[in-house]
């Protein structure tokens, strides 16, 4: 999974691995007027706006001032976002240099995230219905960034089927590149 994925990355290449869902769960924990913030959409059932999740990650971007780069984890899911990031790190003279996606078939992600249910506690991977949701608005909001990144010859898919250590020997050879 991307998450695995991530660490590996982080520590071959010395990153700072920023999760979206870590964000909110650490600033929600926290107590932090951005936490409680975005804790107020959530028991309401609601998105938390785009504002709030880019001022988090903005805010943990600048905790990290000697970065070599970043791995952001969830985070472009829109086109907004897309944009806000890239005013984010032109202020900190940098940019994206790539967007890696891992290319799964639909029913493979389905399948995983079930198995994954079973064992993590979160009840979103456990029920198909909800899972089959999740891909359903990520081709609805999140896939226009594969044509956003793509138009910017940032985009890079990698075949996401296989062994973690294939995925992981697949994925290096895309990074390498860059």
């Amino acid at each position: 999974g991307k998450g695995t994925q991530a660490e590996f990355v982080k520590i071959k290449y010395d990153l700072i691995h920023i999760s979206t869902g870590d964000l909110f769960r650490n600033n929600i924990s926290n107590n932090t007027e951005l936490g409680l913030l975005a804790k107020s959409y959530m028991d309401k059932g609601d998105l938390v706006p785009d504002e709030v999740t880019i001022k988090m990650l903005e805010a943990e971007v600048n905790n990290h001032p000697n970065a070599k780069g970043f791995i952001f984890d969830g985070f472009p899911r829109n086109t907004l976002q897309a944009d806000a990031l890239e005013v984010l790190l032109q202020s900190h003279e940098t940019e994206v240099s790539a967007m890696i996606a891992l290319e799964v078939d639909d029913n493979v992600l389905v399948q995983r995230l079930l198995k994954r249910g079973e064992t993590s506690g979160r009840p979103d991977d456990a029920n198909e219905v909800v899972v089959r949701n999740r891909i359903k608005i990520y081709y609805g909001e999140t896939a226009v960034l594969k044509s956003y990144y793509s138009n910017k010859n940032k985009y890079y898919g990698v075949d996401g089927v296989g062994s973690v250590e294939d995925i992981t020997v697949r994925l290096n050879a895309v990074i390498n590149t860059l």
